[in-house]
């Protein structure tokens, strides 16, 4: 199954900055050359601009800004990434944050959101700025990406739209985001995949590794639960160690 897109005006991050006066804004604003950013392709795409000195913090962004010609164009081509995450990045950049915006241990209400979110929409968009944050090397960004994917509510499906996203965009190596899915699947399997019985299935034949971590995780409680349960049956017995065989017969 496709990942759902997700459509967002890039003007919203605009609409979503507070009224200031013409004297703060000129007080606030930052300075330096202005760099275009390049971002999708097709139907998706559009150029976004923003500063220099701002756009710097991302080391990635920071080399290709060392490359541009002395006199040719100030423009950093991303056809791969996603236009919504970008607009993102850029919002989190002049603001400290990106829509929705996190407030105490709450996230703001997401009108675009639907209910139920079988899809993923809200789990997707959050997942698209991790990995986008990863890439530029923004890790506040990320971080920030990753506690709002812990503070959103999803179902079933899109709980596995998001697991399919994550094991299809992201490094082998990365336990940070990899292991919470695998975690949640593992604890909930037994109930959640009869919510989403063909999707999970087609999730473990397309992605070996996440059926191999979901069930590494389940075996690991199983053991855990078993070597409880022998030092409880050990020092009911007077302390004797080892497995209790059950003996039939003589």
């Amino acid at each position: 199954m496709a990942d759902p897109e997700v459509i967002v005006d890039v003007d919203d991050v605009e609409e979503t900055m507070p009224d200031i006066t013409a004297e703060e804004e000129a007080e606030e604003e930052p300075t330096g050359l202005e760099v275009e950013l390049s971002i999708g392709s097709g139907d998706d795409h559009v150029i976004l601009s923003a500063h220099q000195g701002l756009l710097e913090a991302s080391p990635y962004l920071a080399g290709e800004i060392g490359s541009f010609p002395s006199n040719g164009p100030r423009r950093i081509a991303m056809p791969e990434d996603d236009v919504n995450a970008a607009a993102a990045v850029l919002e989190f950049i002049y603001k400290g944050d990106y829509f929705p915006t996190l407030s105490s241990s709450a996230l703001e209400y997401d009108s675009t959101v639907p209910s139920p979110d079988d899809s993923g929409i809200a789990l997707l968009r959050h997942a698209r700025v991790y990995t986008l944050a990863q890439k530029l090397g923004l890790p506040q960004l990320s971080a920030l990406a990753h506690k709002k994917i812990h503070l959103t509510g999803s179902t079933a499906k899109g709980e596995i739209a998001y697991a399919r996203f994550v094991y299809k965009e992201t490094a082998s190596s990365d336990d940070q985001i990899r292991r919470p899915v695998a975690a949640f699947w593992a604890t909930r399997s037994h109930v959640l995949r009869h919510e989403a019985e063909q999707e999970f299935k087609r999730m473990c034949l397309e992605f070996p590794q996440f059926g191999y971590d979901v069930l590494s995780l389940v075996l690991d409680a199983q053991e855990k639960r078993s070597q409880r349960q022998e030092r409880q049956d050990s020092s009911q017995v007077g302390g004797t160690s080892g497995r209790k065989r059950q003996r039939t017969g003589a």
